[in-house]
């Protein structure tokens, strides 16, 4: 039950005034129940129960349920009570005639029915604001559909905004120091997702998103890929009876957007049918890059580098969606989703190099880089509920493939812009998954429960590359002999069972334990060469999530876990990406996973209208996947991966937000974490480390005013990030938008703008190794408006569906690089540490 300005959050009715305190009597007494939904069968989370005593009317004592709609009152004096439970949207329920004693000292209620409680109001003044952030049981929540800052964004925007989260400027996603982190659609993996993390979320529309679900101790039901931990980006739906079309659009200087959304349900079925594009232009950007190779403390060559860049992108998405309610214990849900992308980034290149004690020269690189994809995923999901409450058996199943083609062409130009010749990098790619899984759960007893499962993950990836030069401008392309041809195919399979344990005591602890174990067959080889010899591996990782519930709906939780990363193609791709002939970057198919230990230990509280979580955390990798970067005597920097590294993190993290005067929103936060990194490789040369602090902060407000007015705020930065052979400059990110309610409630009109006070982002980054050091300036012109509309047609009215859990499949799987894809991205690489133009 939300209390006052609360922003939606639940606090036990024992925080109530009046409610039972150290002066209250005490027993021996003990009451129990599930509370249960009239229509569908399924557990009410987090109702209030309320103990009452019928000579004053006035509550005693009193609990919130728990996500199993289970609750406890325990040491309960001898005496007769009444329990009134109420939730909001259901009609409060009274229990009458409770008595406690001697000899009946341990009362279970059974199950508990609550009936949704439908009225036709004429008119209803709404003052008070969902939060923004929610804190459940075992993840984070983030309430996206509140922020009208990111409307007629991508899920980039979004992303930014939600706690412990950093995402730089390139959009790839850091979870407390780690890019190891696994990103879901609707609990689904993608292949969109495992090509390129960034990519992907740059695709989806911020329009669509209601939730980002921030887990970071999965437990044993989740696959044990994601390192850092798993993202849940839950998109909107439609369960109401009748039809809607939603239309969204929105235009600005560096983006435009249309979405249609329609919606029908009858009965038990229903249908959806989206589509989305996005096209961004007029994205510039510049960087200047200053290289210099030694050996033995010799100079052999100075390389400066600058350029001036242009991004443009357009995506689609489409999506259709079928659900059907067989019975009240039968499900089956199906969908199909395609998504497009066609990009294209122009960089103008200018080189000048000393090698040794020639003379400088000047040499000019003008590249266009292409960069197109098509994904479908398609899933077909069945549920059944079984006899007894949160029993249930599912079987879950999906395909997904990404095609991608990632080329480029360059030109070599002399001082006069005449071409001298052409080299050109075709690298066509596709990544396939198919995916069955099986689930079971059930309650053991009262306050138990068990879930096992299996699941078989078959993975194809393949990479097709060459390259080719000629003369001139109209020369025929030839292959080139100093490139790499090849082919390289990579099959990947994964057998998982696992086995989860929950169980409740009577001093309101929660014990979640498990373990899961993972077997990885893997089948690689070139096209030109000799099968990759690669063994097979199986590893074990448990998990175990401990929570206390106070007084005053304060909680504390304790978590441990192991987690795998398994290297994604981006990594293991022999491609060679050389669009800038200085900074080349090659993969390593021979590559091993990394494992990884997490311990974390949080505290929060709502204190009145404020509600504050801190969070300790711990975290250390072995056998981390680590850049190796050497040089020619030209002063070309190679990059590659191997299994060298050794990662450790120490952290804390403190956030919160308040509602005031129940229009006024306010949140933030902060994270400081200290990070040590080490190369341990055999190459003494090489040998690196590096450690320090990390610190990010931000801030969000929203304020809601009269006739359909609303303003919102938001702030983000980064300091400086630690790498292991140097730092990636810090950077900052805010914008202000005002939204207009229509008087139907029926659409809005709004206006964002973002970073409008500064013409340019600079990001400065240096690497230091024995063999060179590297310092670069990265220039991103991303100032901003857009201006956004959103109408929604026909009507929807209340009919509670009579089976509305849904299950999807999880593949929270594959360590992701920084924005690369199946085919590996072709960027000009003028800081390999980070700070990617484009």
């Amino acid at each position: 039950m939300p209390f006052p300005g609360g922003g939606g959050q639940q606090r036990p009715a024992a925080a109530i005034p009046g409610t039972a305190n150290a002066d209250q009597p005490k027993g021996s007494g003990r009451i129990t129940g599930v509370i249960i939904d009239s229509t569908t069968r399924n557990p009410v989370e987090y109702a209030s129960v309320a103990l009452i005593n019928p000579t004053t009317n006035k509550p005693i004592d009193g609990t919130v349920c728990d996500d199993k709609g289970r609750f406890t009152l325990t040491k309960v004096a001898d005496g007769e009570y009444r329990l009134l439970i109420s939730f909001i949207g259901y009609r409060n329920q009274i229990i009458p005639n409770i008595k406690i004693d001697r000899r009946n000292d341990a009362i279970n209620l059974g199950n508990i029915i609550l009936a949704p409680e439908v009225r036709t109001l004429q008119e209803v003044t709404v003052t008070g604001q969902a939060a923004m952030i929610e804190e459940k049981v075992d993840r984070l929540v983030y309430n996206a559909e509140k922020d009208i800052t990111t409307r007629g964004g991508d899920a980039t925007d979004v992303m930014r905004r939600v706690p412990m989260l950093s995402v730089d400027l390139d959009g790839n996603i850091t979870l407390r120091g780690s890019q190891n982190v696994r990103v879901l659609i609707n609990n689904k993996p993608s292949t969109i997702v495992a090509s390129s993390v960034a990519d992907a979320l740059k695709q989806i529309p911020a329009d669509m998103i209601k939730t980002v679900e921030v887990i970071t101790s999965p437990s044993a039901r989740y696959d044990a890929e994601g390192s850092a931990g798993i993202i849940n980006i839950i998109t909107k739906k439609n369960t109401l009876q009748g039809a809607t079309l939603n239309v969204d659009a929105g235009v600005g200087n560096r983006g435009s957007n249309l979405g249609l959304n329609g919606n029908l349900r009858t009965g038990k079925m229903g249908f959806s049918l989206s589509g989305f594009g996005r096209a961004n232009y007029n994205i510039k950007g510049t960087f200047d890059n200053t290289q210099t190779s030694m050996q033995n403390g010799v100079v052999t060559a100075i390389t400066r580098q600058s350029a001036r860049t242009l991004n443009q992108f357009m995506f689609g998405t489409y999506n259709l969606g079928w659900d059907y309610d067989i019975d009240k214990n039968n499900a089956i849900t199906a969908s199909v989703r395609y998504g497009a992308r066609n990009g294209n980034n122009t960089q103008f290149l200018t080189t000048m190099s000393t090698i040794g004690v020639t003379p400088m020269r000047t040499s000019y690189r003008d590249v266009d880089i292409k960069d197109m994809s098509g994904t479908v995923d398609v899933n077909v999901d069945y549920t059944r509920k079984l006899s007894k409450p949160q029993q249930e058996f599912s079987l879950l199943t999906q395909y997904s493939r990404n095609n991608r083609t990632n080329d480029f062409i360059a030109q070599l130009l002399d001082n006069s812009q005449s071409i001298l010749g052409r080299e050109r990098n075709d690298n066509d790619s596709f990544n396939q998954e198919t995916t069955i899984q099986a689930d079971y759960q059930s309650p053991l007893g009262k306050n138990q429960q068990i879930e096992f499962g299996g699941k078989g993950i078959f993975r194809q990836v393949q990479s097709d590359y060459r390259y080719l030069i000629a003369s001139g401008a109209d020369g025929a392309y030839q292959i080139n002999p100093n490139r790499p041809t090849n082919a390289l195919y990579y099959d990947q399979n994964v057998a998982a069972t696992y086995v989860s344990y929950t169980f409740s005591t009577k001093n309101k602890y929660t014990f979640k334990l498990g373990t899961r174990y993972e077997y990885t067959m893997i089948n690689a080889d070139f096209r030109a060469e000799q099968p990759i010899d690669l063994p097979d591996y199986g590893n074990f990782v448990p998990s175990i999530n401990i929570s206390k519930s106070l007084k005053g709906g304060k909680t504390l939780r304790a978590a441990y876990n192991r987690r795998l990363q398994r290297p994604g193609i981006q990594f293991l791709n022999p491609n060679l990406n050389a669009a800038n002939p200085q900074n080349i970057t090659i993969g390593n198919p021979y590559l091993e996973p990394e494992l990884t230990d997490n311990v974390e230990a949080s505290y929060s509280t709502n204190i009145k209208s404020v509600y504050l979580n801190l969070t300790a955390y711990g975290r250390q990798t072995n056998n981390s996947i680590e850049s190796v970067r050497t040089t020619s005597e030209e002063g070309v920097i190679t990059t590659t991966y191997q299994n060298i590294g050794k990662q450790e993190a120490y952290g804390v993290n403190l956030f919160g937000n308040a509602t005031l005067f129940s229009k006024w929103q306010i949140g933030g936060g902060t994270e400081v974490y200290y990070v040590y990194l080490t190369n341990n490789g055999n190459n003494t040369s090489l040998r690196a480390s590096n450690s320090g602090l990390v610190a990010s902060a931000r801030l969000f407000t929203s304020l809601q005013m009269k006739h359909g007015w609303g303003v919102q705020g938001f702030g983000f930065m980064r300091g400086p990030q630690v790498q292991l052979q140097g730092t990636q400059g810090g950077f900052a990110f805010y914008s202000l938008g005002v939204k207009k309610d229509f008087k139907n409630k029926k659409g809005s009109v709004g206006l964002a703008a973002e970073n409008f006070l500064m013409n340019a982002f600079k990001i400065r980054n240096e690497l230091s190794t024995p063999a060179f050091t590297q310092n670069s300036l990265t220039q991103l012109y991303n100032r901003g408006v857009r201006v956004n509309f959103n109408y929604r047609f026909g009507k929807m009215g209340f009919d509670q569906p009579v089976f509305r859990r849904r299950k999807s499949v999880n593949n929270d799987d594959v360590k992701q690089g920084e924005d690369s894809g199946g085919a590996q991205q072709q960027q000009p690489q003028a800081a390999p540490a980070g700070g990617r133009p484009r």
